[in-house]
């Protein structure tokens, strides 16, 4: 069984940049499937951006491209997120998923979930 913990969170400024790290315990790192997801008080945990196994394919929300880029080192059993032009909308509790199989934007769909770190972005 896998164990996630994320790291990175903070406080940044409107149009600052934070990088997120997630790293994996457990059964081989390389099997997963990892995405990072983000969930603002009284709202439901949002899709971020994924990246499969190899780290050779990324997806991303339409909200977050083109300033979000998440990447993998599959040495370090670690994720990345490094976000950039943050906006204050965007502040969150992110937390970093894994999953066997394929692509998929469902929280539902993976199996096991960081405890998460939080990101506050001030205006």
């Amino acid at each position: 069984q896998a164990q996630l913990v994320e790291s990175g969170g903070g406080w940044v400024q409107a149009g600052g940049s934070l990088r997120l790290s997630c790293a994996v315990s457990g059964p081989t790192f390389s099997n997963y499937f990892m995405a990072w997801f983000r969930q603002a008080p009284g709202k439901y945990r949002e899709f971020v951006a994924a990246i499969n196994r190899s780290g050779g394919s990324t997806y991303y929300s339409r909200s977050v491209k083109g300033r979000f880029t998440i990447s993998r080192d599959n040495a370090k059993n670690t994720v990345y997120l490094q976000m950039n032009s943050l906006k204050p909308e965007e502040t969150a509790d992110y937390y970093c998923a894994a999953k066997a199989g394929g692509v998929s934007d469902g929280a539902g769909r993976y199996d096991y979930w960081g405890q998460g770190t939080q990101v506050t972005v001030s205006s």
